[in-house]
Order: C-alpha cells, then structure tokens, then sequence
C-alpha cells in the first residue's frame, strides 16, 4: 500500500505504537532476530513519527524482539501439540503474532480495550478464524466466548506490569480456574525497574514509560503459584539466539547474578486439569 494513512488513534496506549515500532525496526534488518514483515507493513502504513517519538536504539529493537520470540516459541510449541486450539490474547494492541506463527487450523482471541480493538479492526482486519473482542482483559467476561472443548493458551505480552499487583493475582486465579489443562504465558519486569517506572524517571527522546505498579524478580516467579492451587507448574522461559554482543552476553546473563534475578522475565504457567480427569 502506498502512501501513509492516518489512522484515529484515540486513547490507543502508546505502548502498542512502542513494540510495534521496535518489533519493525529489528525485522527490517537482513540479520533479524524475529522476522516480522506484518510490522513493517504497519510501521510504513501508519502516519505517526515513530523515529522521533521512540528513537531507533538497534540494542533496544534487538532486545523487544527477543522477548517477543519467547512468545512466539510457546505458541507455536502449544499449536504443534493442539493444532486446534486456542490462542487467547490478552491487551493485544497491534501485536502481530498471528501473522508470525499461526498454523492454519487454530482460533484465536484477542481481547482489549475498546478504542484499542477499533484500531486494530482497522489496521489489522481479522481473519476467518480470529476474532477481537472489546472488553477488559482483567475482568474475565471474555472467558465466556472460549470453546472449552478446545485446548486454551492465554497470552498476556507486555500486560501484567500495567495492573495492580491484586489485580494480577486475581487475572492469574480466574484464568487457572476457568481454564482446567490450560496454560498462561506472561511477562514481568524485574523490582528495580518497576520503582524507575513509578518515579517518571524513565525517559527516551519525546517518551516516557508508564508506571508499571506490577514488577517480579526472575526468582520470584514460583510465588506465582500462590494465586491460585489450580496453578500447578511454573517455568520460566529464556531468550536464545541473540545478535552481536548482546547475543554473546545474553547466557551470562540469565546466570549470573544479580543480573540472572534483577532482569525482564518471560514464565509460563500451567493450570490443574479437571477434577477427575486422566
């Protein structure tokens, strides 16, 4: 499509214009750590300064798309093993994973707020076996427009920081408990950059992070079991093929401290399986 449109971006957090921005300035890259051609495609689409707004840090990119992967891993290892499942998205924004991993077969559910939603309807329009629904993710509605029959993921990328930490307890509960065999993948910032957040102290070119009330060290993850017995396993999941010398430092990274705890971490949760059930 040539030419830039100009979409009504509303009260759409600029969050979602944040990670998508970085997700397509590390896909434009011929050495990639995530292709992302559907990111690209929207960044050259819509009319906003990204650049000026967000910067263009090739470490930051790098950094955004990684995480990203660790998502994209657990989905498409959870398609290989039900074709026909579920993908649940929680506060999706412009997130273009669909388009990235989707297998042909699964259903997938993308829930946000609504001016976030419209945006998206327009710049994203759902395919046969997606669907967007306009609601908050926190408050479980969405729960009732999921096939039980079907094997459930639920997605939660670049959320969970934004809520109360009660709030987080209660999302991580009701999912467990409404979604038996199921499992959660979320995402958390570590303590020290959490506190940075609440002091408006983060800050780049025209941009500053929201606060993030909601943050966990990498060893805490397992407390996330007590939200709920249904939550039954917790496993953190790493980025792997980093670029360069971010890519090179990146396993010492993940293990040695304080930098193995004090770090962004991606953890997926399980949940019990049904009362009675094999």
């Amino acid at each position: 499509m040539s030419g830039a449109e100009r979409p009504e971006l509303g009260q759409v957090p600029e969050t979602a214009l944040w990670t998508l921005w970085h997700r397509a300035l590390e896909a434009r890259r011929p050495d990639a750590v995530l292709h992302d051609p559907k990111a690209v495609e929207l960044v050259d689409r819509i009319g906003y300064p990204f650049a000026e707004r967000f910067g263009a840090s090739g470490i930051q990119a790098q950094l955004q798309a990684l995480r990203v992967a660790c998502f994209d891993r657990e989905v498409t290892d959870f398609l290989a093993r039900e074709p026909r499942g579920t993908v649940v998205c929680l506060g999706d924004g412009l997130e273009t994973q669909y388009w990235r991993v989707d297998n042909g077969r699964a259903r997938w559910l993308s829930v946000d707020l609504p001016d976030s939603v419209a945006l998206r309807e327009e710049l994203l329009p759902p395919g046969p076996r997606q669907r967007y629904l306009a609601a908050d993710a926190t408050e479980l509605g969405w729960a009732d427009e999921v096939d039980r029959d079907r094997e459930v993921l639920i997605s939660a990328q670049g959320l969970l920081m934004y809520l109360p930490p009660a709030r987080v307890r209660s999302l991580i509960a009701g999912c467990a408990e409404r979604f038996p065999g199921g499992s959660l993948v979320l995402d958390a910032v570590p303590r020290w950059f959490g506190r940075l957040t609440l002091t408006g102290k983060m800050r780049g070119h025209g941009y500053r992070v929201p606060p993030m009330p909601w943050a966990m060290d990498a060893d805490e993850r397992d407390k996330l079991r007590t939200a709920s017995p249904a939550v039954v396993a917790v496993r953190d999941v790493r980025p792997t093929g980093g670029r360069g010398l971010l890519g090179a430092l990146l396993p010492l990274a993940m293990t040695t401290p304080p930098l193995a705890t004090r770090r962004l971490s991606v953890t997926v949760l399980n949940f019990a399986e049904r009362t009675g059930q094999a």
